[in-house]
């Protein structure tokens, strides 16, 4: 009895832990954007901006620039498209988890949505210097970052609640936030984005899959407490006349 006591306790604490975690990263993300959307705001170019991009610039070299080309494709509309179909398909036919499957169209559709709707509001051009890759639109926030951060982010959370061995939940939660921090390094690389304007779209993608991946889960649990049919045993049934 006090073990199970005591496990009971644990795992509240550690519940507790997590969810003052998550909505402290999520604060602070809501905070970090307004605060750079505040700065850049005035349309002027900021001396941390010039200086990440004269450090990416002393860096760059061909082969380099090829393998950053390649990352940055991995936040692609396209292969974005493509794997979150295949992650839909995954959780709809083989795992038969049908709110996971909804939880990849709504953060990715929102997401896009989302940056679409900022990047209208703060209206910000894109950056003056020559662009080593094909790029329209404006600029704040970065939508590779953003949605990187958003279904990549999902991803994680995918990841650390459905892999039970530690080491490999650990393993790949690093490479996942290391993809999502590589993708945006890529997009101050090849002079498409500033680097405020990935800061910024990380900090909207990661804020958006927390608050997203919470309104599900609480549809979710208020649609196996409401709507689910309860069959119950000595229930009368009816019968023809």
């Amino acid at each position: 009895m006090k073990k199970a006591i005591r496990k009971m306790v644990a795992s509240t604490a550690l519940f507790t832990v997590e969810l003052v975690v998550i909505w402290s990263v999520f604060l602070l993300c809501l905070v970090l954007f307004f605060w750079l959307g505040h700065e850049v705001l005035p349309g002027r170019e900021l001396g941390f901006d010039s200086r990440a991009f004269a450090w990416a610039d002393e860096r760059a070299n061909p082969g380099l620039t090829e393998f950053i080309k390649g990352i940055t494709f991995l936040a692609s509309r396209n292969f974005i498209t493509g794997a979150g179909l295949m992650l839909i398909g995954y959780f709809l036919f083989v795992k038969k988890h049908k709110w996971y499957s909804l939880k990849v169209p709504v953060i990715a559709v929102g997401s896009i949505s989302l940056n679409l709707l900022l990047k209208y509001l703060f209206n910000r051009p894109r950056p003056f210097i020559p662009h080593l890759v094909d790029s329209y639109g404006l600029s704040f926030p970065s939508g590779h970052a953003m949605i990187s951060a958003s279904f990549y982010g999902l991803l994680i959370y995918l990841v650390w609640k459905n892999v039970e061995v530690a080491a490999w939940r650990y393993l790949l939660v690093i490479l996942l936030s290391l993809l999502i921090l590589f993708i945006g390094f890529s997009r101050v690389y090849l002079h498409v984005h500033y680097a405020t304007d990935v800061i910024a779209g990380l900090a909207a993608g990661l804020g958006w899959v927390i608050l997203a991946v919470f309104l599900l889960n609480r549809m979710e649990k208020f649609s196996k407490r409401n709507l689910n049919p309860v069959v119950k045993e000595g229930l009368p049934t009816s019968s023809a006349p």
